[in-house]
């Protein structure tokens, strides 16, 4: 996609700036007809904002090309299909618009195909939508179905339907499209057929009140295999005299199959972790002091903090699950981590006292904290852990990936004088670890509390707090890190 050069006037830059303006009566004042007519009004008003928002993408596009992304061969070159939806642009660009519109990136992908689709390769698609006489539900479907279709299929199939696609349900609409399509090419449906077998996956995202849905996509075949088979142990259940909802029982089928635990015995474990703040820990026969009690900004972990875990943990029987972990992470008063340990550690630490003063001296000296810095690029075990513990997942805005699928990465690059300690490091996904390293006009930023700074090549920037952190109010305004021109190691 060719780069756009734009003369920028003066009265450009000002219309940019104004917001438009619509009047409305209060809608409890309109009849009946004028409310209907206020609602047509709104449809072609959405559509045409819907279209203005592709042209306004693909602009982006146009100033975000491909040429310097790492070549095939090079260190850091993308794998196949994780470019951008555009040709010829950056495989970079869905991550600006994900920041641009504050969403995921797969939502941003979606965004940028479509408005590729209808822009660039269905121009009267785009124009109907434009003109309000398409709404962008049906607009889509265009995209959608003819997306991996040839460009010889496009120009016979949309003019074929287009004209009647706005008074046809969406149902109608999809089944007229792939038939167009699969007339004017025989292959067509194959090719859909193959392209949505790659589209298979497992989704976790939460509902509420505690509760997620696990949503499988494959062939219909073996969906339809995998439900008979839960729907059969359910119906079991339900002969056998469990009254419970057959949903329920369904669910604990699932469940019981996927787990490996229909035999009765428990096939995973679990790794617990405890957050504990330091302001629950003083000790019991004693009142906070200045030298014993947190303070804000970072507090001293004393042995009489430790003892005083030990002895919770062990009036409360807390034990690790069997066959799997239980770590501890120490917080000050506004959640930031400050140190992380495991029950032996603590027991061990509790035990040794201060190497100063003493096992038995109360003196308020620190003798926990932070994994300590290290030469050398490779951060240690400890390190990692304190990271997963702080992070929990990618810290990159937008992004869920769990820190265990992470990487531990130098927020000032290792090659810049980046040190290798737990204030420069953060965990980053593989994509969002790429991103940072090869992506020209980023610039990432973290504060000593863990909140990371993220800033595109166009200047939006966006925040992440660890999980936990409580904001401050007087957190001091994102500064720009210098551009580096040579890449850091990966």
């Amino acid at each position: 996609m060719p780069v756009v050069e734009v003369q920028r006037s003066s009265l450009e830059g000002v219309l940019l700036e104004l917001a438009p303006v619509v009047e409305h009566v209060p809608a409890d004042r309109l009849l009946a007809e004028e409310a209907v007519r206020a609602l047509t009004l709104l449809q072609e008003r959405k559509a045409r904002d819907v279209a203005r928002e592709a042209e306004l993408l693909m602009a982006l596009a146009a100033h975000r090309p491909d040429t310097d992304d790492p070549p095939p061969g090079h260190p850091g070159a993308r794998r196949r299909g994780a470019g951008s939806p555009v040709p010829g642009t950056s495989e970079f660009l869905p991550d600006e618009v994900a920041m641009v519109l504050n969403c995921g990136r797969p939502f941003a992908t979606d965004k940028l195909s479509e408005a590729y689709q209808l822009v660039e390769r269905m121009p009267a698609v785009h124009a109907e939508r434009a003109a309000g006489r398409l709404d962008p539900y049906r607009a889509r479907i265009f995209a959608d179905v003819l997306g991996t279709a040839s460009d010889e299929v496009i120009a016979v199939v949309v003019p074929a339907v287009l004209p009647s696609a706005a008074g046809w349900s969406s149902g109608t609409l999809r089944k007229r499209l792939i038939a167009a399509a699969v007339a004017a090419d025989e292959e067509f449906a194959e090719r859909r057929r193959v392209e949505a077998e790659r589209r298979a996956a497992v989704r976790l995202y939460p509902t509420a009140d505690g509760m997620s849905a696990l949503t499988t996509e494959a062939p219909a075949a073996v969906t339809a295999a995998m439900w008979s088979v839960i729907d059969q142990a359910a119906q079991l259940a339900k002969t056998a005299g469990d009254d419970r909802p057959i949903g329920v029982l369904r669910a604990e089928a699932h469940a019981a199959r996927v787990l490996g635990t229909q035999d009765g015995g428990p096939a995973l474990t679990g790794h617990v972790t405890i957050t504990a703040p330091l302001s629950a820990l003083v000790p019991s026969n004693s009142a906070p002091t200045a030298e014993s009690g947190p303070t804000i900004g970072g507090s001293p972990i004393t042995t009489a903090h430790l003892r005083e875990l030990l002895a919770q943990l062990d009036a409360l029987g807390v034990q690790a699950p069997p066959g799997g972990s239980l770590a501890l992470a120490l917080t000050d008063d506004n959640g930031v981590l400050l140190a992380t340990v495991t029950p032996a550690e603590l027991s061990r630490l509790a035990t040794r006292g201060c190497l100063e003063h003493g096992r038995d001296a109360d003196c308020g000296c620190p003798v926990l904290g932070p994994p300590p810095e290290v030469p050398g690029y490779s951060h240690t075990a400890a390190q990692e852990r304190f990271l997963r513990l702080r992070d929990r997942t990618c810290r990159h805005p937008g992004c869920g990936q769990p820190a265990g699928r992470t990487d531990a990465d130098h927020v000032v690059a290792y090659d810049c004088g980046g040190r290798t300690s737990c204030d420069n490091l953060c965990c980053l996904c593989r994509s969002h670890h790429r991103l940072k390293t090869f992506a020209r006009g980023w610039r990432f930023r973290m504060d000593p509390d863990g909140t990371l700074h993220v800033t595109t090549p166009s200047g939006i920037t966006r925040s992440t707090r660890p999980p936990g952190l409580r904001e401050q109010r007087s957190l001091p305004p994102p500064r720009p890190s210098p551009v580096d021109d040579d890449p850091p190691p990966f």
